[in-house]
């Protein structure tokens, strides 16, 4: 009977051992996910701005080259 006790007892501090390693894993996880979804966040920012940038490129080309054809036409 006490060989049985002692059994069980062992298999739950393996048990809670794991369980602690696990957890401990789990929570260096979250945090990599936390991080990942500030960069997420960041790199949507930074795209944000990439486009708002080529769109005023995108302007001042056009602005450009019709500066250019008056300048052609009046010359």
């Amino acid at each position: 009977m006490w060989i049985w006790i002692a059994v069980v007892v062992v298999a739950v501090i393996v048990m809670g051992a794991a369980g602690v390693r696990l957890l401990g894993r789990l929570d260096g996880l979250r945090r990599a996910a936390v991080k990942l979804q500030r960069r997420q966040a960041e790199a949507a920012e930074l795209q944000e701005s990439a486009l708002a940038l080529q769109a005023t490129v995108l302007d001042v080309q056009r602005r450009a080259e019709a500066i250019q054809q008056r300048r052609a036409i009046t010359k």
